[in-house]
């Protein structure tokens, strides 16, 4: 599997000078394509190149392979849009393929810029192997808050796929993270905390709106971002080793458009608006991928509706948000926990794999507050 290891560069004051140089000058000349390629509807990589590529070498002294990423950067954007003219900011990316940048062994990088190669230190996440071997393909440098980074496409082995012995459903909320079919419930009460103490400093300084509080802005954004994602690598993190200590494969919703599907009250707005609803489905994707565990969807249609016990449907059935009562057998449990083991039963019956106990089916919950 292909993934995006973001390592940070370490460059002395002359390094950096020279790679955000380079980087203004790779942009200015990527203006300068797309003005040509949107005149002349010419958005093909090989036409474009032999109409421009001596006269951007010439007037921007890119070096060769440069000028060249920098045509294939323009005519990519182009891909998507061809309406209108497409303009880059000073210090976008620079797509770097393995003919200008080179590995010194696992923390030093070796960038081409417009006044030579530069040798720059680099390092990652402790918790990510890297191999020289597993690195593949082109690197992007970006330029993020006064730091630069290389994101580097690496191949990360795949563990062969156990044939599963069950299922673990998975219900994934707002109030509640996620909730398994174990009983096990991923809390979101401290990400709320934290959404609600960013918008709250965020309105303040908005409406001061001096210098200063611009200055303080700037300093905080991303942060309530950053938070949520650890937070969701941890929980899907939790949720993969716990299927593949138990060998059983993950089911989850269909969420696709789940945000023109659902209706929610004004003041929920802002807090179901900011959940990052497919990022935790796309983390517990990767990690299941990589260990070897199968991820299989469902249809989410009346999961939060349905009696667990009877599969008596009835949209009353939801007394709030946490309570579900069945109307017809009376079976009463928290919510998100009905969902989960209906999701558990939809998967079983889509692919009947083990016949799960009673007692698994009705494990009290136990709830984990992610994030403090």
């Amino acid at each position: 599997m292909l993934l995006t290891l973001k390592a940070k560069l370490f460059p002395d004051i002359e390094q950096k000078e020279k790679l955000v140089a380079t980087m203004e000058r790779f942009n200015e000349a990527c203006d300068k394509i797309s003005r040509l390629a949107f005149e002349q509807r010419c958005y093909n990589k090989i036409a474009l190149q032999q109409q421009c590529y001596y006269e951007i070498r010439d007037e921007y002294k890119l070096p060769a392979q440069l000028a060249i990423r920098a045509i294939a950067k323009v005519v990519e954007s182009y891909k998507v849009e061809k309406k209108t003219l497409h303009e880059f900011d000073k210090h976008g990316a620079i797509v770097y393929d393995p003919r200008i940048l080179s590995f010194k062994g696992l923390d030093k990088a070796s960038i081409t810029t417009i006044n030579g190669r530069v040798i720059v230190p680099m390092v990652y996440g402790s918790y990510t192997k890297l191999e020289a071997k597993r690195i593949k393909g082109q690197a992007d440098l970006i330029y993020v808050k006064g730091e630069l980074y290389l994101c580097i496409v690496v191949d990360v082995p795949e563990e062969a796929q156990v044939t599963p012995e069950g299922y673990l459903g998975v219900d994934l909320g707002i109030v509640n993270i996620a909730t398994t079919s174990d009983g096990v419930i991923y809390s979101g009460d401290k990400c709320n905390d934290v959404r609600e103490r960013f918008s709250g400093l965020k309105a303040k300084l908005q409406s001061v709106g001096t210098k200063s509080a611009k200055r303080h802005l700037k300093q905080i954004s991303g942060h309530e971002r950053r938070f949520k994602t650890n937070t969701n690598h941890i929980i899907s993190k939790q949720i993969v080793h716990v299927a593949k200590d138990t060998k059983r494969a993950i089911a989850m919703e269909e969420l696709t458009y789940i945000r023109s599907r659902t209706t929610d009250r004004h003041t929920q707005r802002e807090r179901f608006g900011k959940w990052a609803f497919d990022q935790l489905r796309q983390f517990v994707e990767y990690k299941a991928k990589i260990a070897g565990v199968l991820v299989t969807f469902v249809n989410p249609k009346n999961t939060s509706r349905e009696c667990s016990v009877c599969g008596y449907t009835d949209k009353n059935n939801r007394k709030s948000q946490a309570e579900f009562v069945c109307l017809k057998c009376g079976h009463t449990e928290l919510a998100d926990y009905n969902a989960a083991k209906n999701i558990l039963a939809r998967a079983l019956v889509n692919k009947p794999i083990a016949v799960c106990s009673s007692e698994k089916l009705n494990r009290k919950p136990t709830t984990l507050v992610v994030g403090n």
